[in-house]
């Protein structure tokens, strides 16, 4: 076996490692030791092929936030209606996080519980996934009829605003340390709501107040 096949099959034994280590634990919880007694790799291998526990657990979330990013664009789906399109792409999104337990794991802590002095790298590597979602959500856009004044760009802006309001009140949540997978579960079941209010807070109104009132009071 040449030296460059077994210095790669090396980094993927440490990875494998790391991502089930920091895929069932939080950041602050996972160790390099426990890293190195799953995968049976000595310290001084893990440090020859990482330079630390934020570049194992950097190279973790990426790995987590590629296969994610792959396995949505494989799912390929007609966008004719705007809320049957929302339903069915969080669809997909539980179906990847019920296959792949770990990743979910390391998705959520990396959005609810990121480690504060690796903020601007988790950014950076959110980037890509970032970009698919905007993506798909102005196709999504192209099935509602856009309030006056109201541009793609302007939805997108207001899109991007709500979704790290809505992301940072459960990171306030998960810093009062309470049940995590209960969090988890209320940031998953709200997201159909949050993203109806960020459609429909943005279409076209089809009866003014006064309409609704005057039809109300002729059906009297």
């Amino acid at each position: 076996m040449k030296q460059q096949e077994k210095t790669q099959r090396t980094r993927e034994r440490i990875l494998a490692a790391a991502v089930s280590e920091f895929g069932s634990k939080s950041y602050d919880a996972a160790s390099v030791n426990s890293i190195c007694e799953a995968g049976q790799i000595s310290k001084g291998l893990l440090y020859h092929n990482f330079k630390n526990k934020d570049d194992l657990y950097l190279q973790c979330v990426k790995i987590c936030y590629d296969q994610m990013t792959d396995y949505l664009q494989e799912q390929r789906f007609e966008i004719r209606d705007a809320e049957e399109s929302l339903k069915k792409f969080l669809l997909i999104r539980q179906e990847f996080f019920e296959q792949h337990p770990d990743y979910a794991n390391i998705f959520f802590n990396a959005v609810l519980q990121p480690p504060k002095h690796l903020t601007g790298e988790l950014a950076e590597l959110r980037r890509e996934f970032d970009d698919y979602f905007s993506r798909r959500y102005q196709e999504i856009l192209q099935c509602i009829t856009l309030r006056e004044g109201i541009t793609v760009n302007v939805a997108l802006e207001y899109f991007s605003a709500v979704w790290e309001m809505f992301n940072g009140y459960f990171r306030k949540k998960a810093d009062m340390r309470g049940d995590y997978h209960e969090l988890i579960q209320a940031h998953e079941s709200r997201l159909s709501g949050i993203f109806d209010i960020m459609l429909y807070g943005i279409a076209e109104k089809k009866e003014t107040v006064g309409n609704l009132g005057e039809r109300t009071g002729e059906e009297k």
